[in-house]
Order: structure tokens, then C-alpha cells, then sequence
């Protein structure tokens, strides 16, 4: 079997000792890559039962991007929804929309972009310290909606420590050739009073239509266009070289405050986003028509965390994480006219009591509320006007017996969806129904060598149905399609299985995970070949389903000459998912992908050079077309220029080097829009 493969292939290219430790120099929170804090408690990477990723630091400065999906498209088990350079959503494992969470410090992104693929996630990569995802159960800590996993987006807007200088000061500017990207970050954090400390951040970013690296139109659709009789027609194959209406504006601004004492910290932050983006069109391949709308994306959000040490007893601390969020988007014609628009009211409130070790034993427990109130006015509203309330109640135990180490959690969570309107779109719309929830998991880890552990991890999953699977009744212009949803859907349950084996040394790491779920009431979308309002009809059913997988990543330093390191590193994925009640295949799954590199790293910089490689997707359901292979070369160069001044750092990174004709699977605009061709990107980063 090709994961097998997989597993052999990445086992022979282990490899490299990047300079993380150079790049944590630059931050002032500086955490070892090796503890995740997505968790109640910080735990050690090693002892995870499930797949997981951190990118902080010069990685992080390398891989940032304009959206959140593109900036972790490049780590073991991710890719993104591609919808274009300015809505992309992280697919982890193939699980995307209803089954990732993407948290700010825990807390969700309190958007819309669960709903469609076209609209943004409200999480601004560029002011990230760090970022953690957590693929697997794990993630269940923040919801039965993290089936798939968690990525954990971590800022300092709310200061966690007070700064040693009078002023501390974070500035960051970006030029990008591929779209003539302008932008740039500030961050200022001012000790008030020894104990008060205040935060500031503005962020900008302006880009223009993206250069790609070949024709608009994939090879199928150019050559169907080629076809056709109608001259308009004809004239999109000739498409090439720029994504018309890709273009972006977005500002991002925000203050907060803290108090930080030996006893415990309190503060709290508000926030201010606003965005205007183009989305790439989908073109009508028998008339030549097309629409090329704008999204105005705007959202204040206040954030609120606390955090009380609770002595010797049998709790640590207690720690409190809030948040609210107003949101509102506006889709706009190239008339200026607004079509649809979408309002999401949030709030989402998380308690967790941490214990104190007792011996081998520690842990957490918790209580989670979560409220949106969603609506959706216009001609292409598909969802009816809807509140979900959300309680759920968690707990994660460790045990640590030495060589053997065991864990065990647990969740159970009380989802109601209701709607307030008599009727919708002329049919009768009274909803009210209320699910209940059960996920669990059990696992173990045992040593087998110093730095090298193996673990499995049992899980069972239960998830309650989304408003948008309930409820969709309606044109749904993002996805191009006429979207019913189902009243009747129960709880969408899962089983699953994952094996890990880690090793760390002196100059190498080493990761490995395979996994295997099997769905129950799994929700998904069939084309059922009618046409309404002159879009396709895609009706939402459920049933059984399952997906298997593996994830390989490892770091080899080969030698050091003086102060300079040669390392290299690898990363491969594979996963596989199937319906089983005669579907076929699920939709947009990512195919199989490779990725190495080779890195030069020293005290004053790093230069690397890596491929990645993404192989050939002919596995798809009834209503998608194949997407080719492709190979993309990618070149960075890292560097602390100034002696005495480790601080500012200056970076340099080409993507796509060879200005490749490249297509993600998963993407809903495949046919109609590639990824960025050849794009030149430059940074300078000052802290002081």
C-alpha cells in the first residue's frame, strides 16, 4: 500500500537541524518549539499521543503569508482551501470547515468562514509569536467541532509578562513580487507600573492581482473553452500570467492591558479588523458570464484572559479565557451594488481548574460556553437566520510512571440550534433541537530508548450537525451551488485509532503517526443533478465513511564546519477517505505530498533551499476532475547583518522559483485559480 510506502520513503530521507534556537533569540517569550501550550497545561511534544506542529520564530517569519491557510500550508498533515490569495481555511488530515477549529489563544475566530470557502478567516498571521496545531483527539479539549484538529494562533495582545526595557518594540515590513504586496506590523508593549503593563499593534497589508504561473483555466476547462462557439468563451482560454480580481486591503489594529503579579495576571484586549478583498471568478464555460465580486470584511472583538495561582493544594491555578466578536461582511458586485450579507454575533468562555501534581498524576479540567448568532441578508442568503449555544464540560488526566506513560480525557457537550423565523425563502421554518454529545480518548506511551517513545491512542468522537448542514436551503455563490440541508441529521460519530513514534537526539528529530477513523452519520455533499436558480443542487446526506493516513517529519544535522551547520529535513503525508454506503470517494482530498530541504544555519542567519512535491489526485467523488501533479522549488535566505544587533533581521524568500502551473486538490477554485507563480518576498524585522 502507498502509506507504507510513504512511511519507508520518509524514514529514508530523515533529516534536518534548522536554526530554531537562533531565530527564538528574537523573541521575548521565547518557548522551546519541543512544549505545546495548546492545552490546559504545557506539555511536552514527545509525550503528545497525536500528530502536532509548532512554527514560531524565523520558520514562522518564512512561512508567513496572507492568510492562515497558505502560512501552514507547508507542515506535516496541512494544506489549505486555496479559494484564491485571500481565503484560505487550514485542511488538517482532509477534515476542513465544521471539523477544524481555528483559535486566537484558544478562543475562536468568531467569523464566518466555516460557512463558505470564500470568506476569510479573521486570524492575522502576521502579528502571530507562534503557532501550534494539534491534529487528532487532543484537539477535543476545544470542541467536538475540532474532530480533525486545532490550529491555535498565539499573540501578544494580551501581555503575558511585563518587558524588561522602558519600551519594547516590534517592527516588521513586507515587499512580495507575485501580487506587489505591501505591508507591515507594530507591536509596542510600556511598563505602566511594575506590576501594569500596555500593549499596542497596527497592522497593513495591500496587494494587487496575483501573477500566476500559466493560464487562469485549467488544462481540461481551457481546452472545453477552445470548444465552444461562443467568441466570449473562447476568449477565457486565453487567460494567463495574472488572477484577475485577487486583489486585498486589510488593516488591523488593537490595544490591550495587563496586570501581572506573583499571584496571578488579569487582562484583557480590543481588536479592530477591516478587509477588502477580490475573489477570483468562476467562469460559465457555455456563456462566457462571470461575476467578480468583493468581500468588506469587517469585526471588533474584545478578549478577555485571567489567571489565579491557587497555592499547594489540589489545584494549581485557575485560568479564564473570553471572548465576543461583532462581524459583518458585505459581498459587493463590480456595480458597487451589495448582494448578501452576512452578521455573526460570538461569545465563547473557557474555564479550566489545573492540578498539581500528585506523584505520577496531573491534569485538567474544564467548562466551555460558546454562543453565535448568525443571520444573512440578501438574495443569496442560503441559511436562514439561526442561534447555536454550545456547554460542554472536559477533563484531560496524565499519568507518568517513568518508561510507561498514560493518558485519558474526556468531553461531553450540549449543542442547541435554533432558528426565530416563521418562514424562509416562502417555507416554514420553526427549528428548535438539542443534541448531546459524548467524545472520549485513551492512550499510552512507552520509551523505548532514551529520546525515542512510541504511543497508540483509542478515540471516540461524537459531533452535533452545523446550522448550515441543518438548515441550508439556498444559492450559495461561494461554492457555486443550490445547498439543502437535512432536519432530520443525528450526531455524526466517529472511531478511530493513532500509532506515534518520535525520537530526538543530539542533531536529529524524528516524527511519525498513522491513523485510522471510521464514521458513523458521516454529514457530507452529493450533486444530485437537478438545477435550481440556475445553479447545480447539492443536498446534504450522511453515512458511513472512513479515513486512514500518515504523517512523517524528521531533522538530520549531517555536519558542522565551525560556527556553520549543513542539515536537512524532510516531511511527507498521505490520506485516504472513502464512503461506504456506495459514495465514493470524499471530496477534495489532498494528495499525496513530499517535502525536503536542505538548510546552512549559523549564529548570523540561515540559508535553505526546498521542493516540495505533491502528487497526482485521480481519487475523486462523482462530481470532481482529476488535478495534476506538481513540483514547487522554493529558496530562503535569513540574516542577522549587523554585530551587536541580533535583533534585526533581514529575510529573503523566492517561492516557486521555477513560476510552476500549480493547483491544490482541495480547493473549490482549482479549474479557475493556481497558486502564486514565481514570487520574490522580502522582510526586515527590528526588535528592540
Amino acid at each position: 500500500m502507498r502509506i507504507f510506502w510513504l512511511i519507508g520513503a520518509s524514514l529514508g530521507a530523515v533529516a534536518s537541524a534548522q536554526a530554531q534556537q537562533v531565530a527564538d533569540a528574537d523573541r521575548h517569550d521565547a518557548m522551546s518549539a519541543d512544549i505545546v501550550v495548546t492545552a490546559p497545561f504545557n506539555r511536552d511534544r514527545a509525550d503528545l499521543l497525536s500528530g502536532v506542529s509548532v512554527l514560531q520564530g524565523e520558520a514562522l517569519t518564512r512561512e508567513i503569508r496572507s492568510t492562515i491557510g497558505e502560512t501552514l500550508a507547508r507542515q506535516a498533515g496541512v494544506s489549505s482551501t486555496a479559494f484564491g490569495p485571500n481565503a484560505s481555511r487550514p485542511i488538517l488530515r482532509g477534515f476542513q470547515g465544521e471539523r477544524i477549529r481555528v483559535l486566537t489563544d484558544g478562543i475562536g475566530s468568531f467569523d464566518v468562514s466555516n460557512t463558505s470557502v470564500d470568506h476569510a478567516v479573521v486570524v492575522n498571521p502576521q502579528l502571530a509569536e507562534r503557532i501550534e496545531v494539534l491534529r487528532g483527539p487532543a484537539a477535543l479539549l476545544y470542541g467536538s467541532s475540532a474532530v480533525g484538529g486545532v490550529v491555535n494562533v498565539l499573540d501578544a495582545r494580551i501581555p503575558r509578562r511585563m518587558p524588561e526595557e522602558e519600551v519594547h518594540l516590534d517592527v516588521v515590513g513586507t515587499y512580495a513580487s507575485a501580487a506587489e504586496e505591501r505591508s507591515g506590523g507594530v507591536v509596542l508593549d510600556v511598563p505602566l507600573t511594575p506590576k501594569l503593563v500596555a500593549h499596542v499593534d497596527g497592522s497593513y497589508f495591500k496587494s494587487d492581482d496575483l501573477d500566476i504561473g500559466g493560464f487562469v483555466l485549467s488544462r481540461p476547462l481551457r481546452a472545453q473553452a477552445l470548444a465552444s462557439s461562443e467568441p466570449a468563451v473562447r476568449d477565457l482560454a486565453a487567460l494567463r500570467g495574472t488572477l484577475p480580481n485577487s486583489a486585498a486591503r486589510t488593516f488591523n489594529y488593537a490595544g490591550g492591558l495587563s496586570f501581572i503579579d506573583d499571584g496571578g495576571t488579569l487582562g484583557f484586549a480590543v481588536s479592530q479588523y477591516d478587509s477588502l478583498y477580490g475573489v477570483p471568478a468562476r467562469y460559465d464555460l457555455t456563456s462566457g458570464d462571470f461575476e467578480s465580486v468583493r468581500l468588506d470584511v469587517k469585526q471588533t472583538r474584545v478578549d478577555a484572559r485571567a489567571s489565579v495561582e491557587l497555592g499547594d493544594g489540589l489545584f494549581e491555578k485557575l485560568n479564564g479565557r473570553f471572548g465576543f466578536a461583532d462581524y459583518e461582511h458585505s459581498e459587493i458586485d463590480p456595480e458597487g451594488a451589495i448582494g448578501t450579507t452576512f452578521l455573526n454575533k460570538s461569545f465563547e468562555g473557557r474555564l479550566e481548574l489545573v492540578q498539581n501534581r500528585r506523584g505520577a498524576w496531573r491534569g485538567a479540567s474544564g467548562i466551555q460556553y460558546l454562543s453565535r448568532d448568525f443571520n444573512a441578508i440578501g438574495d443569496e442568503a442560503f441559511i436562514p437566520k439561526n442561534l447555536t449555544e454550545q456547554f460542554g464540560v472536559f477533563t484531560l488526566q496524565e499519568f507518568d510512571f517513568g518508561a510507561l506513560k498514560a493518558e485519558a480525557g474526556g468531553r461531553f457537550e450540549r449543542t442547541g440550534i435554533s432558528t426565530n423565523l416563521n418562514e424562509f425563502r416562502g417555507m416554514p421554518n420553526a427549528f428548535d433541537r438539542r443534541f448531546s454529545a459524548y467524545s472520549g480518548s485513551v492512550g499510552a506511551s512507552y520509551g523505548l530508548a532514551p529520546g525515542v517513545r512510541i504511543g497508540i491512542n483509542l478515540s471516540h468522537t461524537e459531533r452535533a450537525p452545523s446550522a448550515e448542514e441543518l438548515l441550508a436551503n439556498g444559492p450559495h455563490a461561494g461554492t457555486q451551488s443550490f445547498e439543502i440541508g437535512d432536519r432530520s441529521f443525528g450526531k455524526e460519530k466517529s472511531n478511530g485509532a493513532e500509532v506515534v513514534l518520535r525520537a530526538k537526539g543530539e542533531g536529529y528529530s524524528f516524527e511519525a503517526s498513522a491513523y485510522y477513523n471510521r464514521f458513523k452519520d458521516y454529514i457530507y455533499e452529493v450533486q444530485t443533478g437537478a438545477i435550481e436558480d440556475d445553479l447545480p443542487v447539492f443536498q446534504f446526506l450522511s453515512g458511513r465513511a472512513r479515513y486512514y493516513g500518515a504523517e512523517v517529519q524528521g531533522q538530520l544535522t549531517v555536519a558542522e564546519f565551525g560556527e556553520v551547520a549543513f542539515g536537512v529535513d524532510a516531511l511527507a503525508d498521505y490520506v485516504d477517505a472513502k464512503l461506504l454506503d456506495g459514495g465514493g470517494r470524499v471530496p477534495r482530498i489532498p494528495p499525496f505530498r513530499v517535502l525536503g530541504g536542505v538548510t546552512l544555519s549559523s549564529d548570523q542567519g540561515e540559508l535553505r533551499i526546498e521542493a516540495e512535491h505533491a502528487g497526482r489526485q485521480n481519487k475523486v467523488s462523482a462530481f470532481e476532475t482529476a488535478t495534476g501533479d506538481y513540483t514547487l522549488v522554493n529558496a530562503s535566505l535569513t540574516a542577522r547583518p549587523f554585530d551587536g544587533h541580533p535583533h534585526v533581521t533581514v529575510a529573503l524568500v523566492a517561492s516557486n522559483l521555477f513560476d510552476v502551473d500549480a493547483r491544490r486538490h482541495a480547493s473549490f477554485l482549482k479549474d479557475f485559480a493556481p497558486l502564486p507563480g514565481r514570487d520574490v518576498r522580502v522582510s526586515l524585522r527590528l526588535v528592540y
